[in-house]
């Protein structure tokens, strides 16, 4: 059984930063692209940043510049770094990985807030 397990939300005043987390364990052969997406309140998931197994990466644009995301294979984590947050920012970030065990699928995590005040 896979797990993606988020961590590093929280509570941040406009313009701080907060570093998101994403660990995938279990049977795990391979993974492939990874990606966070957000939802806010009365909105549709949305995504925020994607990174293939290569590093390829791309973002929404409305946190181009301003957010990063990376990741470590060997720890099979997903980091998303969030610089000069603003309040429209305001979400449940989620993480999102392709996973390979016996066959591919798609993993969600259960999600970590992220509230920013203005």
């Amino acid at each position: 059984q896979v797990q993606l397990v988020e961590s590093g939300g929280g509570w941040v005043q406009a313009g701080g930063s907060l570093r998101l987390s994403c660990e995938a364990s279990g049977s795990i052969f391979s993974i492939n692209a990874m990606g966070w997406y957000r939802q806010a309140p009365g909105k549709q998931r949305e995504v925020v940043a994607t990174i293939t197994s290569g590093g390829s990466t791309n973002y929404a644009d409305s946190v181009k510049g301003r957010f990063t995301i990376s990741r470590d294979n060997a720890k099979n984590t997903v980091y998303l770094q969030m610089n000069v947050l603003k309040p429209e920012d305001t979400a449940v970030y989620f993480c999102n990985a392709e996973i390979v065990t016996t066959y591919r699928g798609r993993y969600w995590g259960q999600g970590t807030q992220v509230t920013v005040s203005s």
